[in-house]
Protein backbone atom coordinates (compact mmCIF):
# COMPACT_ATOMS: atom_id res chain seq x y z
CA UNK A 1 0.00 0.00 0.00
CA UNK A 2 1.67 3.74 -1.28
CA UNK A 3 2.11 6.21 1.13
CA UNK A 4 0.15 9.35 -0.65
CA UNK A 5 -0.33 12.99 0.27
CA UNK A 6 -3.58 12.39 1.38
CA UNK A 7 -2.93 9.48 4.26
CA UNK A 8 -0.07 11.90 5.32
CA UNK A 9 -2.89 14.99 5.45
CA UNK A 10 -5.08 12.39 7.44
CA UNK A 11 -2.51 11.70 9.55
CA UNK A 12 -1.78 14.93 10.92
CA UNK A 13 -5.87 15.83 11.08
CA UNK A 14 -6.09 12.36 13.42
CA UNK A 15 -3.68 9.69 13.43
CA UNK A 16 -5.85 6.75 14.02
CA UNK A 17 -7.46 7.69 10.71
CA UNK A 18 -4.53 6.08 8.81
CA UNK A 19 -4.59 2.84 10.47
CA UNK A 20 -8.83 2.19 10.65
CA UNK A 21 -8.77 3.29 6.46
CA UNK A 22 -6.39 0.58 5.72
CA UNK A 23 -7.64 -1.98 8.70
CA UNK A 24 -10.67 -1.02 10.32
CA UNK A 25 -13.52 -2.87 10.55
CA UNK A 26 -15.47 -2.25 7.30
CA UNK A 27 -18.87 -3.12 8.37
CA UNK A 28 -18.87 -0.17 10.62
CA UNK A 29 -17.46 2.52 8.26
CA UNK A 30 -20.47 5.12 7.13
CA UNK A 31 -20.41 4.37 2.99
CA UNK A 32 -22.63 7.22 2.09
CA UNK A 33 -20.95 10.30 1.03
CA UNK A 34 -21.08 13.32 3.48
CA UNK A 35 -22.99 15.81 1.40
CA UNK A 36 -20.97 18.79 3.23
CA UNK A 37 -17.02 16.72 2.32
CA UNK A 38 -18.30 16.43 -1.13
CA UNK A 39 -19.12 20.28 -1.80
CA UNK A 40 -15.86 20.95 0.22
CA UNK A 41 -13.80 18.31 -2.71
CA UNK A 42 -16.01 19.99 -5.83
CA UNK A 43 -15.41 23.97 -4.67
CA UNK A 44 -11.41 22.30 -4.40
CA UNK A 45 -11.71 21.16 -7.95
CA UNK A 46 -13.63 24.00 -9.14
CA UNK A 47 -11.38 26.33 -7.47
CA UNK A 48 -8.11 24.25 -9.25
CA UNK A 49 -9.18 24.75 -12.33
CA UNK A 50 -10.21 28.19 -12.16
CA UNK A 51 -6.53 28.69 -11.43
CA UNK A 52 -5.17 26.67 -14.13
CA UNK A 53 -7.55 28.31 -16.73
CA UNK A 54 -5.63 31.48 -15.97
CA UNK A 55 -1.82 29.91 -15.70
CA UNK A 56 -1.28 29.72 -19.63
CA UNK A 57 -0.02 26.65 -21.28
CA UNK A 58 1.24 23.48 -19.23
CA UNK A 59 1.12 19.83 -19.84
CA UNK A 60 -1.78 18.13 -18.52
CA UNK A 61 -1.15 14.87 -17.26
CA UNK A 62 -4.22 14.26 -15.12
CA UNK A 63 -5.57 11.66 -17.66
CA UNK A 64 -4.59 7.78 -17.73
CA UNK A 65 -3.57 4.94 -15.57
CA UNK A 66 -0.80 5.73 -12.95
CA UNK A 67 1.86 4.23 -14.92
CA UNK A 68 1.32 6.16 -17.60
CA UNK A 69 0.87 9.01 -16.24
CA UNK A 70 4.46 8.13 -14.48
CA UNK A 71 6.41 7.16 -17.56
CA UNK A 72 5.19 10.56 -19.12
CA UNK A 73 6.49 12.58 -15.79
CA UNK A 74 9.25 11.31 -16.33
CA UNK A 75 10.10 11.76 -20.06
CA UNK A 76 8.59 15.38 -19.35
CA UNK A 77 10.65 16.00 -16.76
CA UNK A 78 13.63 15.02 -19.04
CA UNK A 79 12.32 17.26 -21.98
CA UNK A 80 12.47 20.39 -19.51
CA UNK A 81 8.44 20.85 -19.76
CA UNK A 82 8.14 23.96 -18.39
CA UNK A 83 4.71 23.51 -16.59
CA UNK A 84 3.66 19.62 -15.52
CA UNK A 85 -0.17 19.40 -14.40
CA UNK A 86 -1.15 16.29 -12.77
CA UNK A 87 1.91 14.20 -13.41
CA UNK A 88 2.63 11.54 -10.85
CA UNK A 89 5.96 10.81 -9.18
CA UNK A 90 6.47 7.24 -7.83
CA UNK A 91 9.42 5.68 -6.06
CA UNK A 92 9.37 1.97 -4.02
CA UNK A 93 6.16 2.53 -1.34
CA UNK A 94 5.74 6.32 -1.76
CA UNK A 95 3.41 7.87 -4.57
CA UNK A 96 2.77 11.16 -5.12
CA UNK A 97 0.95 13.46 -7.52
CA UNK A 98 1.52 17.22 -7.03
CA UNK A 99 -0.89 19.52 -8.50
CA UNK A 100 1.81 21.33 -10.61
CA UNK A 101 5.54 20.57 -10.90
CA UNK A 102 7.60 24.13 -12.30
CA UNK A 103 10.87 23.91 -13.70
CA UNK A 104 13.33 26.03 -12.36
CA UNK A 105 16.56 27.58 -13.55
CA UNK A 106 18.82 24.65 -12.82
CA UNK A 107 16.96 22.58 -14.23
CA UNK A 108 15.62 20.98 -11.38
CA UNK A 109 11.55 20.98 -10.42
CA UNK A 110 9.73 22.61 -7.82
CA UNK A 111 6.33 21.31 -6.22
CA UNK A 112 3.40 23.58 -6.26
CA UNK A 113 0.02 22.25 -4.20
CA UNK A 114 -3.20 24.48 -4.96
CA UNK A 115 -4.91 25.20 -2.29
CA UNK A 116 -8.41 27.10 -1.27
CA UNK A 117 -7.69 28.28 1.64
CA UNK A 118 -4.79 30.76 3.07
CA UNK A 119 -1.25 29.30 2.57
CA UNK A 120 0.22 29.71 5.98
CA UNK A 121 -1.79 30.01 9.87
CA UNK A 122 -1.89 32.69 11.94
CA UNK A 123 -1.74 35.45 9.18
CA UNK A 124 -2.18 38.77 9.64
CA UNK A 125 -2.76 40.94 6.55
CA UNK A 126 -3.61 44.09 8.50
CA UNK A 127 -0.12 44.00 10.19
CA UNK A 128 1.39 42.44 7.50
CA UNK A 129 2.26 39.11 9.29
CA UNK A 130 2.86 36.52 6.99
CA UNK A 131 2.07 33.36 9.75
CA UNK A 132 3.36 29.86 10.20
CA UNK A 133 3.76 26.91 7.30
CA UNK A 134 0.21 24.38 7.68
CA UNK A 135 1.84 21.31 9.03
CA UNK A 136 -0.92 19.46 6.49
CA UNK A 137 0.52 21.14 3.34
CA UNK A 138 4.31 20.69 4.90
CA UNK A 139 4.02 16.91 4.87
CA UNK A 140 2.28 17.00 0.97
CA UNK A 141 5.01 18.96 -0.19
CA UNK A 142 7.50 17.14 1.68
CA UNK A 143 6.42 13.87 0.02
CA UNK A 144 7.00 15.07 -3.52
CA UNK A 145 9.83 17.04 -2.83
CA UNK A 146 11.45 13.40 -1.50
CA UNK A 147 10.13 11.89 -4.75
CA UNK A 148 11.96 14.55 -6.85
CA UNK A 149 14.77 13.64 -5.17
CA UNK A 150 14.57 10.41 -5.20
CA UNK A 151 13.76 10.45 -9.25
CA UNK A 152 16.77 13.18 -9.55
CA UNK A 153 14.82 15.94 -10.55
CA UNK A 154 14.54 17.67 -6.90
CA UNK A 155 15.26 21.58 -6.08
CA UNK A 156 16.41 22.61 -2.81
CA UNK A 157 13.82 20.80 -0.34
CA UNK A 158 11.41 23.38 -1.29
CA UNK A 159 7.88 24.01 -2.53
CA UNK A 160 5.26 26.00 -2.71
CA UNK A 161 1.45 26.82 -1.56
CA UNK A 162 -0.46 28.36 -3.86
CA UNK A 163 -3.19 30.29 -1.68
CA UNK A 164 -6.85 31.15 -2.29
CA UNK A 165 -5.46 34.93 -3.32
CA UNK A 166 -3.14 33.29 -5.97
CA UNK A 167 -0.11 34.51 -4.02
CA UNK A 168 2.79 31.89 -3.55
CA UNK A 169 3.54 31.13 -0.14
CA UNK A 170 7.49 29.18 0.10
CA UNK A 171 7.80 26.48 2.14
CA UNK A 172 11.19 25.71 3.34
CA UNK A 173 11.48 21.80 4.51
CA UNK A 174 15.08 23.01 5.98
CA UNK A 175 13.41 25.94 8.25
CA UNK A 176 11.11 24.61 11.53
CA UNK A 177 7.96 25.66 11.73
CA UNK A 178 8.10 28.44 14.52
CA UNK A 179 9.63 29.60 17.29
CA UNK A 180 8.80 28.06 19.92
CA UNK A 181 8.60 24.41 18.03
CA UNK A 182 11.92 23.77 16.63
CA UNK A 183 10.99 20.61 14.98
CA UNK A 184 12.04 21.20 11.13
CA UNK A 185 9.19 20.45 8.48
CA UNK A 186 11.57 17.91 7.12
CA UNK A 187 12.14 16.23 10.28
CA UNK A 188 8.53 16.24 11.41
CA UNK A 189 7.56 15.28 7.90
CA UNK A 190 9.84 12.04 7.99
CA UNK A 191 8.09 10.80 11.32
CA UNK A 192 4.50 11.33 10.61
CA UNK A 193 5.97 9.11 7.05
CA UNK A 194 7.48 6.51 9.42
CA UNK A 195 4.26 6.48 11.28
CA UNK A 196 1.92 5.99 8.07
CA UNK A 197 3.96 3.14 6.88
CA UNK A 198 3.62 1.40 9.97
CA UNK A 199 0.48 2.07 10.40
CA UNK A 200 -0.24 1.19 6.70
CA UNK A 201 1.24 -2.19 7.27
CA UNK A 202 -0.69 -3.09 10.63
CA UNK A 203 2.49 -3.51 12.22
CA UNK A 204 1.99 -0.57 14.79
CA UNK A 205 -1.81 0.67 16.48
CA UNK A 206 -3.13 3.71 18.00
CA UNK A 207 -6.36 4.01 19.65
CA UNK A 208 -9.11 6.19 18.40
CA UNK A 209 -9.91 9.94 20.06
CA UNK A 210 -13.41 11.11 20.46
CA UNK A 211 -13.44 15.02 19.10
CA UNK A 212 -15.74 17.29 17.42
CA UNK A 213 -13.72 17.47 14.11
CA UNK A 214 -14.99 14.00 13.96
CA UNK A 215 -18.43 14.52 12.50
CA UNK A 216 -17.39 14.87 9.30
CA UNK A 217 -15.05 11.45 9.30
CA UNK A 218 -17.08 7.84 7.86
CA UNK A 219 -15.36 6.30 11.29
CA UNK A 220 -17.48 8.78 13.35
CA UNK A 221 -20.07 6.34 14.31
CA UNK A 222 -17.32 3.28 14.90
CA UNK A 223 -14.67 5.17 16.94
CA UNK A 224 -17.15 6.87 19.16
CA UNK A 225 -18.57 3.75 19.88
CA UNK A 226 -15.09 1.92 20.74
CA UNK A 227 -14.89 5.31 22.86
CA UNK A 228 -17.75 4.03 25.22
CA UNK A 229 -17.21 0.81 25.26
CA UNK A 230 -13.76 0.92 26.28
CA UNK A 231 -14.29 3.74 29.02
CA UNK A 232 -11.29 5.67 27.22
CA UNK A 233 -10.71 8.82 28.51
CA UNK A 234 -11.78 10.96 25.38
CA UNK A 235 -14.96 9.91 26.58
CA UNK A 236 -14.43 13.25 29.23
CA UNK A 237 -15.08 16.40 27.68
CA UNK A 238 -11.80 18.49 26.68
CA UNK A 239 -9.66 15.92 27.48
CA UNK A 240 -8.81 14.78 23.60
CA UNK A 241 -6.45 12.56 22.16
CA UNK A 242 -3.15 14.01 23.71
CA UNK A 243 -4.14 14.29 26.82
CA UNK A 244 -5.56 10.93 26.85
CA UNK A 245 -1.90 9.31 25.72
CA UNK A 246 0.05 11.35 28.37
CA UNK A 247 -2.38 10.13 31.03
CA UNK A 248 -2.35 6.57 29.67
CA UNK A 249 1.84 6.49 29.67
CA UNK A 250 2.61 8.92 32.57
CA UNK A 251 0.02 7.45 35.63
CA UNK A 252 -1.27 4.52 33.54
CA UNK A 253 -4.64 5.52 33.71
CA UNK A 254 -6.80 3.61 30.64
CA UNK A 255 -10.38 3.92 31.89
CA UNK A 256 -12.52 6.85 33.28
CA UNK A 257 -13.15 4.47 36.22
CA UNK A 258 -9.11 4.13 36.98
CA UNK A 259 -9.36 8.56 37.41
CA UNK A 260 -10.89 8.61 40.66
CA UNK A 261 -7.73 7.01 41.92
CA UNK A 262 -5.30 9.72 40.93
CA UNK A 263 -3.82 11.16 44.19
CA UNK A 264 -2.68 14.89 43.26
CA UNK A 265 -0.63 15.59 45.69
CA UNK A 266 1.32 12.97 44.75
CA UNK A 267 1.76 14.40 41.49
CA UNK A 268 2.60 17.17 42.65
CA UNK A 269 5.42 15.63 44.21
CA UNK A 270 6.41 13.92 41.08
CA UNK A 271 6.16 17.07 38.97
CA UNK A 272 8.54 18.97 40.84
CA UNK A 273 10.92 16.16 41.00
CA UNK A 274 10.47 15.44 37.10
CA UNK A 275 9.50 18.58 34.43
CA UNK A 276 8.36 15.58 31.73
CA UNK A 277 6.02 13.60 33.92
CA UNK A 278 2.68 14.99 32.57
CA UNK A 279 3.84 17.34 29.97
CA UNK A 280 1.30 20.02 29.76
CA UNK A 281 -1.32 18.67 31.87
CA UNK A 282 -1.12 21.14 34.70
CA UNK A 283 -2.86 20.38 38.01
CA UNK A 284 -5.85 22.53 37.58
CA UNK A 285 -6.41 20.56 34.47
CA UNK A 286 -5.95 17.29 36.30
CA UNK A 287 -8.72 18.75 38.70
CA UNK A 288 -11.06 19.36 36.39
CA UNK A 289 -10.61 16.12 34.47
CA UNK A 290 -11.28 14.33 37.35
CA UNK A 291 -14.11 16.77 38.67
CA UNK A 292 -15.78 16.19 34.84
CA UNK A 293 -15.00 12.60 35.37
CA UNK A 294 -17.43 12.20 38.57
CA UNK A 295 -20.12 13.96 36.98
CA UNK A 296 -19.67 11.80 33.67
CA UNK A 297 -19.86 8.22 36.02
CA UNK A 298 -20.78 9.23 39.39
CA UNK A 299 -23.38 11.69 39.60
CA UNK A 300 -24.92 11.40 36.34
CA UNK A 301 -26.59 14.75 36.28
CA UNK A 302 -25.46 18.35 35.54
CA UNK A 303 -23.45 20.53 38.11
CA UNK A 304 -23.76 24.07 38.47
CA UNK A 305 -20.79 25.74 40.88
CA UNK A 306 -21.01 29.19 40.63
CA UNK A 307 -24.86 31.37 41.35
CA UNK A 308 -24.23 33.62 38.65
CA UNK A 309 -27.73 35.29 38.41
CA UNK A 310 -28.92 35.99 34.24
CA UNK A 311 -30.47 39.40 33.88
CA UNK A 312 -33.99 40.36 33.74
CA UNK A 313 -34.82 41.93 31.03
CA UNK A 314 -38.21 43.14 28.97
CA UNK A 315 -36.10 41.36 25.35
CA UNK A 316 -34.28 38.24 25.64
CA UNK A 317 -32.84 37.49 21.84
CA UNK A 318 -31.24 33.70 21.28
CA UNK A 319 -28.64 34.44 18.40
CA UNK A 320 -27.08 32.42 15.82
CA UNK A 321 -25.19 32.76 12.66
CA UNK A 322 -24.74 30.51 9.59
CA UNK A 323 -21.87 31.50 7.53
CA UNK A 324 -19.65 29.23 4.58
CA UNK A 325 -15.85 29.81 6.21
CA UNK A 326 -14.84 28.40 3.60
CA UNK A 327 -15.57 31.72 1.44
CA UNK A 328 -15.74 34.25 4.48
CA UNK A 329 -19.45 34.43 3.86
CA UNK A 330 -22.23 35.22 6.25
CA UNK A 331 -25.73 33.89 4.93
CA UNK A 332 -28.01 34.12 8.02
CA UNK A 333 -28.29 36.53 11.41
CA UNK A 334 -31.10 34.78 13.19
CA UNK A 335 -32.75 35.75 16.30
CA UNK A 336 -35.54 34.20 18.78
CA UNK A 337 -36.99 37.27 20.13
CA UNK A 338 -38.92 36.40 23.88
CA UNK A 339 -40.09 39.60 24.98
CA UNK A 340 -43.28 40.81 26.66
CA UNK A 341 -45.03 40.69 23.50
CA UNK A 342 -44.65 37.01 23.03
CA UNK A 343 -41.98 35.06 20.73
CA UNK A 344 -41.22 35.30 17.76
CA UNK A 345 -38.31 33.99 15.38
CA UNK A 346 -37.00 37.05 12.83
CA UNK A 347 -34.45 36.11 9.91
CA UNK A 348 -31.30 38.68 8.11
CA UNK A 349 -30.16 36.44 4.83
CA UNK A 350 -28.39 36.93 1.99
CA UNK A 351 -30.27 35.31 -0.87
CA UNK A 352 -27.35 35.71 -3.06
CA UNK A 353 -23.64 35.42 -3.02
CA UNK A 354 -22.66 38.92 -3.30
CA UNK A 355 -21.05 41.35 -0.88
CA UNK A 356 -24.77 43.71 -1.56
CA UNK A 357 -26.72 41.18 -0.27
CA UNK A 358 -24.48 39.85 2.75
CA UNK A 359 -23.77 43.78 3.84
CA UNK A 360 -27.68 44.52 3.72
CA UNK A 361 -28.75 41.04 5.88
CA UNK A 362 -25.89 42.61 8.40
CA UNK A 363 -26.70 46.04 8.41
CA UNK A 364 -31.03 45.01 8.76
CA UNK A 365 -29.84 43.05 11.59
CA UNK A 366 -27.91 46.25 13.44
CA UNK A 367 -30.90 48.07 12.66
CA UNK A 368 -33.18 46.10 14.25
CA UNK A 369 -30.68 45.88 17.33
CA UNK A 370 -30.73 49.65 17.53
CA UNK A 371 -34.46 49.37 17.93
CA UNK A 372 -34.30 47.81 20.54
CA UNK A 373 -35.27 49.57 23.98
CA UNK A 374 -31.32 50.58 25.26
CA UNK A 375 -30.66 48.21 28.29
CA UNK A 376 -33.51 46.68 28.44
CA UNK A 377 -32.60 44.10 26.15
CA UNK A 378 -30.48 41.13 26.79
CA UNK A 379 -28.25 38.64 23.62
CA UNK A 380 -27.61 34.86 24.34
CA UNK A 381 -25.21 33.09 21.78
CA UNK A 382 -23.10 29.87 22.27
CA UNK A 383 -19.57 29.75 21.10
CA UNK A 384 -17.00 33.16 20.23
CA UNK A 385 -17.76 32.68 16.94
CA UNK A 386 -20.24 34.88 16.55
CA UNK A 387 -18.13 37.66 18.15
CA UNK A 388 -14.64 37.16 15.73
CA UNK A 389 -16.80 36.72 12.81
CA UNK A 390 -18.66 39.92 13.58
CA UNK A 391 -15.31 41.60 13.98
CA UNK A 392 -14.20 40.39 10.91
CA UNK A 393 -17.58 41.69 8.44
CA UNK A 394 -17.17 45.13 10.88
CA UNK A 395 -13.50 46.26 8.78
CA UNK A 396 -15.13 44.69 5.53
CA UNK A 397 -18.30 47.13 6.08
CA UNK A 398 -16.94 49.80 8.56
CA UNK A 399 -20.18 52.36 7.12
CA UNK A 400 -22.67 49.61 8.48
CA UNK A 401 -21.64 50.02 12.37
CA UNK A 402 -17.98 51.39 13.55
CA UNK A 403 -15.36 48.95 15.61
CA UNK A 404 -15.90 50.68 18.68
CA UNK A 405 -19.72 49.76 18.01
CA UNK A 406 -19.34 46.36 17.71
CA UNK A 407 -17.02 46.64 20.84
CA UNK A 408 -19.65 47.86 22.79
CA UNK A 409 -21.91 45.13 21.76
CA UNK A 410 -20.14 42.17 22.85
CA UNK A 411 -18.62 43.70 25.93
CA UNK A 412 -22.32 44.86 27.02
CA UNK A 413 -22.94 42.24 30.63
CA UNK A 414 -26.47 41.53 29.10
CA UNK A 415 -25.02 40.18 25.77
CA UNK A 416 -23.80 36.83 27.51
CA UNK A 417 -22.16 34.00 25.46
CA UNK A 418 -23.55 31.01 27.13
CA UNK A 419 -20.72 28.74 25.63
CA UNK A 420 -18.39 30.44 28.00
CA UNK A 421 -21.03 30.14 31.05
CA UNK A 422 -20.83 26.80 30.53
CA UNK A 423 -17.20 26.10 30.73
CA UNK A 424 -16.31 28.06 33.79
CA UNK A 425 -19.82 27.71 35.81
CA UNK A 426 -21.11 23.96 35.32
CA UNK A 427 -20.51 20.67 34.21
CA UNK A 428 -22.35 18.05 32.68
CA UNK A 429 -22.52 14.17 32.35
CA UNK A 430 -21.68 14.48 28.42
CA UNK A 431 -18.11 13.97 25.83
CA UNK A 432 -19.23 16.86 24.36
CA UNK A 433 -20.57 20.04 25.61
CA UNK A 434 -21.97 21.28 22.22
CA UNK A 435 -25.14 22.89 22.04
CA UNK A 436 -26.72 20.05 20.29
CA UNK A 437 -25.33 18.00 22.72
CA UNK A 438 -26.53 19.56 26.33
CA UNK A 439 -30.21 20.45 24.67
CA UNK A 440 -30.80 16.75 23.34
CA UNK A 441 -29.73 16.17 27.41
CA UNK A 442 -32.19 18.69 28.25
CA UNK A 443 -34.81 17.13 26.35
CA UNK A 444 -34.97 19.32 22.81
CA UNK A 445 -35.35 18.36 19.53
CA UNK A 446 -34.55 19.54 16.46
CA UNK A 447 -37.18 19.16 13.55
CA UNK A 448 -34.97 18.75 11.03
CA UNK A 449 -33.61 14.75 10.86
CA UNK A 450 -30.11 16.01 9.82
CA UNK A 451 -29.42 18.94 11.76
CA UNK A 452 -25.79 20.10 11.25
CA UNK A 453 -24.07 23.45 11.10
CA UNK A 454 -22.32 21.75 7.92
CA UNK A 455 -25.28 20.43 6.34
CA UNK A 456 -26.44 24.11 6.48
CA UNK A 457 -23.64 25.40 4.48
CA UNK A 458 -24.65 22.22 1.62
CA UNK A 459 -28.56 23.47 1.48
CA UNK A 460 -27.53 27.17 1.41
CA UNK A 461 -25.12 26.14 -1.83
CA UNK A 462 -27.95 24.00 -3.00
CA UNK A 463 -30.57 27.08 -2.90
CA UNK A 464 -28.20 29.43 -4.47
CA UNK A 465 -28.18 27.02 -7.71
CA UNK A 466 -31.89 26.55 -7.44
CA UNK A 467 -33.30 29.12 -5.53
CA UNK A 468 -35.43 26.58 -4.17
CA UNK A 469 -37.74 27.93 -1.54
CA UNK A 470 -37.92 24.80 0.25
CA UNK A 471 -34.43 24.63 0.74
CA UNK A 472 -34.44 28.24 2.54
CA UNK A 473 -37.25 27.35 4.35
CA UNK A 474 -35.06 24.39 5.63
CA UNK A 475 -32.18 26.05 6.33
CA UNK A 476 -34.24 28.75 8.05
CA UNK A 477 -35.78 25.92 10.39
CA UNK A 478 -32.55 24.69 11.58
CA UNK A 479 -31.14 28.10 12.62
CA UNK A 480 -34.59 28.89 14.56
CA UNK A 481 -33.77 25.40 16.31
CA UNK A 482 -30.19 26.45 17.22
CA UNK A 483 -32.08 30.07 18.49
CA UNK A 484 -34.04 27.86 20.47
CA UNK A 485 -32.12 25.46 21.98
CA UNK A 486 -30.14 28.00 23.39
CA UNK A 487 -32.99 29.58 24.91
CA UNK A 488 -33.83 26.12 26.84
CA UNK A 489 -30.24 25.95 28.00
CA UNK A 490 -30.97 29.62 29.34
CA UNK A 491 -33.95 28.45 30.70
CA UNK A 492 -32.74 25.33 32.50
CA UNK A 493 -29.86 27.28 34.28
CA UNK A 494 -32.40 30.08 35.22
CA UNK A 495 -34.25 27.34 37.11
CA UNK A 496 -30.97 26.02 38.29
CA UNK A 497 -29.54 28.90 39.56
CA UNK A 498 -30.22 29.60 43.46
Amino acid sequence: MHITASKLYDYTQCPHRVWRDANGPKEEKIQEPNPFVELLWNRGVFHEEKIMASIGEYLDLKDGSLDKRFEKTIQAMKDKAPLIYQGVLKYKNLLGIPDILRIQEDGTYIPIEIKSGMGFEGMDEENGEEGKMKKHYAVQLALYVELLELLGFEHKNKGLILDIHKEECKYDLNLPFGVRDKTTVWQFYQQVKNNVDLLLKNEAHNKPAYSGICKLCPWYNSCKKWVKENEDLTGIFYVGGTKRDVLNQDLNINKISDIFDIDISDIKDQKKKDKTFLKGIGEDTITKIIRRAEVLVKTKKPVIYNNIALPKVSYELFFDIEDDPTQEFVYLHGVYERSVFGERFLDFTAKEKTEEAEKEAWSNFWNYIKGLPQDDYSVYYYSPHEKTTYKRMQKLYPDIISEQEVESFFDNPNVIDLYQFVLKNTDWPLPSYSIKEIAVYLGFKWRDETPSGALSIQWFNEYLDTKDENILKRILLYNEDDCKATMVLKDYLDKEIK
